[in-house]
C-alpha cells in the first residue's frame, strides 16, 4: 500500500493529538489523517485553563494549538464534537458515537485525563466547580467575577488547587483551601518547597486547613453554602473549586485488551501492545530510559513533546523518547519552571541557590536543587529567575547518567551552573 492510501487515526484533539497530526505532515506524510476530539473546541493548550484565561489575562484563542484554517490547509481532517466508543485491533477499525466506522493502518490514543470527582453527600450542588476544559473555566471565571464576591473554599492544595486560589484572590476573593496533607504539594515537592508555596499563599491571604477532607457539602435552594470536613468542622462557602487530581482515560485501550498499568503501558517508541496502536500524553505510562522506569506525566510539556514523537514513530522512525520531565507555574509574583524527577525516595535533599524565603509578601528569586546521597541532580526549580532551562536540564541529565555535582559550587550563584559538575 502507497503512503497516499494509508489513514492514521488520532483519537484525542488536544494538544498531544494536535501536535502528533503537525508533526505527520512536517515529515512528510500524504495519507489521509483523522483527528478526532469529544470537546466542540479547536485543539487547545490547557494551562491556560487555571493561569491566564481564568485570570482574565489571556483570550480564549491565545491558547489554541493553531487556527481552525490551519487543519484545512494541512488536509487534517478534524472532527470534533465526536466521541471514538471502541477500537477494534483485530480488525483495525475504529467506532465513533452513531456507529460509524473508519478504518486505520496506524492508531494514537491521545485520550487524556479525566478528573476525579468527590463522591459526597451535596456533590451535585450548584456552584462546585471542576476544572478541565474550556468551559469549565469561564463558567469558574464568571463565578469568581460576580458581585458581590463570593467566599471560596478549594479542595486540594495541589498545582491546580493553588492556581485557582491565586486567581480567586486575585479577584478579591476571601479563599480557604482545604488539604488532606499537612502542606500544599508536598508529595510533589517536599517539605522545603512545599513551605515556600504556603508562605506565598498566606501571605496573600489564604487561609488553610491542612490534614483535612470532605464529608460533604450543605447547600440551600440546590446551591453549596457549606463544606463540611470529616472532622465535623463546617466552613462557608458560595463557591467550592476541586482539585483532587485527574485519572488517565484508558477506557478505549481497556477495551481493546492492551496492556494498561496506570496508564495505557507503551515502549520508548510510544507504541504500545499493538504494534498498530501508539499512545501519548496524559494517558500513556511510557518507559523513559533516562530515569530507567514506566513513568505518566500529567503536564504541558508532555504533551507537546509526546505528540510530535508520537507521530515520527507511527511513520516508522526511529524514536526512543528520553525526555526531562518539565511544568511550569504562575502564581501571584512567583514563576517558576521545574525539570526532572523527585518522588519520594528519590532524592536525599534539596539545597538552594539564592536565598528561597518569602520576604514582605514577595517571592523568592532562588534555584532549588534535588541531589541523592552522592550528589546526583535529579530534578531542579527555577523560581523568578530565568532563562536557565537549559543548564538545569542538562544537570538533570547529567545526575540520572550517574554524575554528581559539586554542592559548593552548586549553592554559590557567582558559579556559572555549567560548571558545578565534579570532574
Amino acid at each position: 500500500m502507497s503512503a497516499d492510501e494509508q489513514v492514521f487515526v488520532i483519537v484525542g484533539a488536544a494538544l498531544a493529538g494536535a501536535r502528533a497530526a503537525e508533526a505527520l505532515r512536517a515529515e512528510g506524510f500524504t495519507g489521509r489523517v483523522l483527528l478526532i476530539g469529544q470537546e466542540d473546541e479547536v485543539p487547545y493548550e490547557r494551562p491556560p485553563l487555571s493561569k491566564g484565561f481564568l485570570q482574565g489575562k489571556d483570550a480564549r484563542e491565545k491558547a489554541y494549538v493553531h487556527p481552525r484554517e490551519w487543519y484545512d490547509e494541512q488536509d487534517i481532517e478534524l472532527m470534533l464534537g465526536r466521541r471514538v466508543v471502541a477500537v477494534h485491533p483485530e480488525s483495525r477499525t475504529v467506532t465513533l458515537d452513531g456507529d460509524e466506522q473508519f478504518a486505520y493502518d496506524k492508531l494514537l490514543l491521545a485520550t487524556g485525563s479525566v478528573v476525579r470527582r468527590l463522591d459526597v453527600p451535596g456533590a451535585d450542588a450548584d456552584g462546585i466547580h471542576y476544572l478541565r476544559a474550556y468551559p469549565d473555566s469561564a463558567a469558574l471565571r464568571a463565578a469568581l467575577t460576580a458581585d458581590p464576591k463570593p467566599e471560596v473554599l478549594v479542595v486540594g492544595g495541589g498545582w491546580i488547587g493553588l492556581e485557582i486560589a491565586a486567581a480567586a484572590r486575585g479577584y478579591g476573593c476571601p479563599v480557604t483551601v482545604v488539604e488532606a496533607d499537612r502542606a500544599p504539594l508536598r508529595r510533589v515537592l517536599g517539605d522545603e518547597l512545599a513551605a515556600l508555596f504556603q508562605q506565598m499563599h498566606e501571605a496573600n491571604g489564604v487561609t488553610f486547613r491542612f490534614g483535612a477532607g470532605v464529608r460533604e457539602f450543605g447547600s440551600l435552594d440546590g446551591a453549596v453554602r457549606s463544606v463540611v470536613l470529616d472532622d465535623g468542622t463546617e466552613l462557608a462557602a458560595d463557591l467550592v473549586a476541586v482539585g483532587v487530581g485527574i485519572r488517565p482515560a484508558t477506557e478505549l485501550a481497556e477495551q481493546a485488551g492492551l496492556d494498561v498499568d496506570n496508564g495505557i503501558v507503551t515502549g520508548p517508541d510510544l507504541r504500545t501492545s499493538d504494534r498498530h496502536i501508539f499512545a501519548c500524553g496524559d494517558v500513556a505510562s511510557t518507559l523513559n530510559p533516562l530515569l530507567g522506569r514506566h513513568l505518566r506525566t500529567e503536564h504541558w510539556a508532555n504533551a507537546r513533546a509526546g505528540g510530535k514523537a508520537a507521530g515520527k514513530a507511527m511513520l516508522g522512525q526511529d524514536v526512543s523518547y528520553e525526555q526531562v520531565p518539565y511544568f511550569f507555574t504562575d502564581q501571584y509574583d512567583l514563576g517558576m519552571e521545574y525539570c526532572g524527577w523527585a518522588g519520594p525516595g528519590d532524592y536525599a535533599r534539596v539545597v538552594f541557590r539564592g536565598d528561597p524565603a518569602v520576604r514582605d509578601g514577595k517571592a523568592p528569586e532562588a534555584v532549588a536543587f534535588w541531589l541523592t546521597d552522592d550528589d546526583r541532580v535529579v530534578a531542579a526549580m527555577n523560581i523568578n529567575i530565568w532563562d536557565v532551562q537549559d543548564d538545569l536540564s542538562a544537570l538533570v541529565k547529567a545526575g540520572l547518567s550517574g554524575t554528581p555535582a559539586d554542592p559548593a559550587r552548586l549553592t554559590d550563584p557567582a558559579v556559572p551552573l555549567g560548571k558545578v559538575l565534579q570532574g
